[in-house]
């Protein structure tokens, strides 16, 4: 038996055939069961494994619909409309199911119905494998508890305790007192199980925009025919692409084993492709990185290829040779190939950012392929040394020409270097969202409330003056004595008691 903790108080949570003919009921607290068998062995509920299983047997269904569902902690909804052809029907859909879980060690329970409340209550209130064909919902619920609407055990117990039993007593009940006793969502459970309101099911994973997929009869585990297998699918997958007009940006391989575990491998690109040559080479180098990570087990027997992202691909103009140019998609192939081997992080590209600040002027984004975000415009380019520091490196001063001045000479990494020649300053103020003050409350002793908010604003004017002082920096273009050319500056300007400059170098020239 499983255990679960409700109030204080370990409950068995579920329980195997032996203990069921014991006498033994799931809800019936542990203490009790352990008076009447004191032999009956007890494990402690672990919720979040039987999540993980719960997750692995929904990616199993995709390879029914990719629509499927969590539902609670104990079962899944799978919405197969448009699906069951593919099966050779429902009966024989939902046979092959049940089959293939019975194969996989798991006892289950399954109905298919038109509306998601009325499969729900087939899956759990008559024989399993039910199929309910579209009207017959309301003769069969008629005869269910009232359990099978999904409503609370409160609501429940209320509905007992003035005779309703089943749910055909509801059907034929005013619905006006039942809703003000009751409360709305009775008669929302049981519209929706009708189908006289429509219930939408959430799918857990976004549904590809275009699928392709093979059936094996024959499993496969090598990673040589899954390739093959996989360049095949790409062919059929830019038919569709093609009729389109457009690439796929984001593709995603899921490989369904026989013992029914479920492999997913996406890799992205950064132009649209449909060609099944470059989707080849990416998925090669994916599976060059996970290797024996691809447990094959038993093989196999289904294989998909999906295309989440896609966007508009016009086809180049080629000039008379019949040739056109590529430079720029070989750059894009070769660093998608790098990152579907070392991931996205592994290329990037640098980019103008909002900021005059060295330091926070540019910025490292993943490679794209294209112009990536927007660039700001620049309106003065000054010169600027050739290897900048990612960050600024303290230095002595001891002595200036003036106090706004370039340094005399300076201490850098434990050496002294002279000062020869010097131009400057170049005068860079910091971002004003940067020196936004907190609300300052000024010393009050008076009451006057238009003279208390004067004052206040003149103490927050004073505290924002001080931190752009305090940010603002004054750069020079320095050389030594020996043609050593560096970039310097000293944050914090003069004339502040509060303030002490402070001076630091940025980059180098020669």
């Amino acid at each position: 038996m499983v255990s679960r903790q409700e109030n204080n108080t370990q409950r068995i949570a579920a329980m195997d055939e032996e203990a069921a003919r014991l006498g033994l009921k799931p809800g019936m607290g542990i203490a009790d069961a352990r008076a009447m068998h004191p032999g009956i062995e007890v494990v402690a509920e672990e919720a979040k494994a039987d999540r993980r299983l719960l997750e692995a047997l929904a990616d199993w269904c995709d390879r029914y619909t990719p629509l499927v569902a969590l539902d609670g902690a104990e079962g899944l909804f799978l919405d197969v409309t448009g699906c069951v052809h593919l099966f050779g029907g429902e009966e024989a859909m939902l046979a092959g199911m049940l089959e293939r879980f019975s194969e996989q060690g798991f006892r289950v329970r399954a109905g298919l119905a038109s509306t998601p409340g009325a499969a729900w209550a087939a899956a759990r209130f008559s024989a399993t494998g039910t199929i309910l064909q579209e009207g017959d919902e309301r003769s069969f619920l008629e005869n269910l508890p009232l359990a099978a609407l999904r409503i609370e055990a409160r609501t429940i117990s209320g509905l007992e305790s003035v005779g309703l039993r089943a749910i055909g007593m509801i059907l034929t009940a005013p619905r006006a007192p039942l809703a003000r006793r009751f409360g709305s969502l009775l008669l929302l459970r049981l519209d929706q199980a009708l189908g006289e309101i429509e219930e939408s099911i959430s799918p857990r994973l976004p549904v590809a925009a275009l699928s392709v997929e093979r059936h094996l009869a024959e499993p496969i585990g090598l990673v040589e025919d899954i390739e093959r297998l996989l360049l095949l699918l790409s062919g059929s997958l830019r038919r569709d692409l093609e009729r389109r007009g457009e690439g796929a940006r984001l593709f995603e391989l899921l490989l369904f084993r026989v013992d029914g575990a479920v492999s997913r491998i996406s890799v992205g690109s950064s132009l649209p492709l449909r060609e099944a040559g470059p989707v080849g080479r990416l998925f090669h180098e994916r599976l060059v990185v996970l290797g024996t990570a691809l447990e094959p087990g038993y093989g196999f027997d289904l294989v998909r290829l999906s295309a989440f992202e896609t966007a508009r691909l016009d086809m180049p103009q080629a000039d008379l040779a019949g040739a056109g140019n590529t430079q720029g998609e070989d750059i894009a192939l070769f660093a998608d190939r790098v990152r579907a081997r070392l991931g996205t992080a592994s290329v990037l590209q640098p980019h103008l950012a909002q900021s005059h600040v060295p330091e926070r002027a540019s910025l490292f984004v993943p490679f794209d392929g294209g112009a990536g975000p927007p660039q700001p415009p620049i309106a003065h380019n000054p010169e600027r040394p050739l290897r900048l520091f990612a960050r600024p490196e303290p230095i002595e001063v001891p002595l200036t020409e003036v106090p706004e001045g370039p340094p005399r000479n300076f201490r850098w990494r434990r050496s002294v270097h002279r000062v020869a020649r010097a131009e400057g300053p170049e005068r860079i103020s910091p971002e004003w969202w940067l020196t936004s003050a907190p609300d300052v409350e000024a010393d009050e002793t008076k009451t006057d409330k238009d003279e208390r908010e004067t004052k206040r604003e003149a103490a927050q004017k004073e505290a924002v003056a001080i931190e752009t002082a305090r940010m603002t920096r004054d750069y020079f273009r320095v050389e030594d004595t020996e043609g050593h050319r560096f970039w310097l500056y000293r944050e914090g300007l003069y004339g502040r008691k509060e303030i002490v400059p402070r001076w630091y170098l940025q980059g180098v020239s020669a």
